[in-house]
């Protein structure tokens, strides 16, 4: 069996004055059509899955670099649970370490959002 995990803290007030700085440019590159549809421009929202990306791409032993931001989705079901999508490079590198179940959560407060990914495979 095979067990991967990834963590990532974001400070919202720090991701809110990334996001007034460079606008639209910032989300197109680092947020999925989809996920900017979804959060809106709910800046908790969006460092929640800023975070999760972070924490995916550690749980897949890289950063962001071997894999693009674009190459992690995060989006909610009906339920509003969020589900990471890997693409590109970042769903080879999944495959290649045998991961095949993904589970992540998401939290955040006023002041900090979080993101836990764990991976499980054979």
């Amino acid at each position: 069996m095979i067990l991967v995990s990834g963590i990532d803290l974001v400070d919202i007030k720090r991701f809110e004055e990334v996001l007034n700085k460079y606008g639209d440019r910032f989300t197109q590159r680092v947020f999925t059509n989809q996920e900017v549809i979804q959060a809106g421009k709910n800046a908790a929202s969006l460092a929640a899955r800023f975070a999760a990306k972070e924490a995916a791409a550690k749980a897949l032993g890289t950063g962001i670099g071997k894999v693009s931001w674009q190459d992690i989705e995060i989006l909610r079901n009906e339920a509003r649970q969020p589900h990471l999508f890997l693409h590109g490079n970042a769903a080879l590198l999944g495959e290649n370490l045998g991961i095949d179940i993904w589970s992540i959560s998401l939290s955040h407060t006023i002041n900090h959002a979080i993101a836990m990914v764990i991976g499980i495979g054979d």
